[in-house]
């Protein structure tokens, strides 16, 4: 299983790399438009932070084949372990399977139902990631979705994996990884629930205040 961080707050990966079992780390425009630095400027920060061996995913800002051809060119020529993100479109999926023909390997983003993620994998891509919050905001059902086209990876496209995105809350992130998913992407607020409980504050302040009160100290 693979857990990534989906943000390009360089502090925010430096922090939770340290305490969770982090792959690496997807980006997209506009994440790393919050951070108001150049893309490979943040590349860069990020890579160095997760490591030699850490993945790094960044996204195509073109929207027709020819450009997102180019640009990905581009992002792996400075980051050559890089995996390029393209939308799943028409133009997309041509992107996708030129790129696929030179060797970049790619992820299938922006991807809402079961059929468009096949398309992109059954094209090359190596990821495929649906948007679970956005679907379920949409009335629709994220997991679903996700069901789905797990189920469609494993007849029609074995090599190919979801990457999961779009969470609001750790149990959408659970409920794919029950679903087969073996890859997920958190936002940093979401990872932070995963290790931030008030029940569990509340438990350790007991066990402090217990061994105060018979001890006088913290210490054994």
């Amino acid at each position: 299983m693979e857990i990534y961080l989906d943000t390009a707050d360089v502090n925010a990966v430096e922090r939770l790399h340290s305490i969770l079992p982090v792959k690496g780390v997807t980006t997209n425009p506009s994440i790393v438009a919050k951070e108001k630095k150049p893309l490979f400027d943040v590349l860069a920060e990020l890579q160095a932070v997760i490591g030699p061996d850490g993945q790094l995913f960044a996204q195509v800002i073109a929207n027709n084949a020819q450009g997102m051809i180019k640009e990905a060119e581009e992002l792996t020529k400075r980051f050559p372990s890089l995996v390029v993100k393209v939308p799943v479109t028409a133009q997309g999926l041509i992107a996708i399977k030129a790129l696929t023909e030179q060797g970049i390997t790619t992820l299938g983003t922006a991807v809402y139902g079961a059929a468009q993620g096949l398309l992109s994998v059954l094209a090359g891509a190596k990821y495929v990631a649906p948007y679970v919050n956005r679907i379920d905001a949409q009335s629709g059902s994220g997991i679903e979705v996700v069901s789905e086209l797990q189920r469609l990876l494993a007849l029609h496209a074995p090599s190919s994996m979801i990457l999961a995105a779009s969470f609001r809350t750790p149990r959408q992130a659970l409920d794919c990884l029950l679903a087969g998913c073996e890859a997920i992407t958190l936002p940093v607020d979401v990872a932070e629930l995963f290790i931030a409980d008030p029940a569990v504050d509340a438990a350790i302040r007991k066990f402090e205040d217990d061994w105060q009160t018979a001890f006088g100290k913290l210490t054994f």
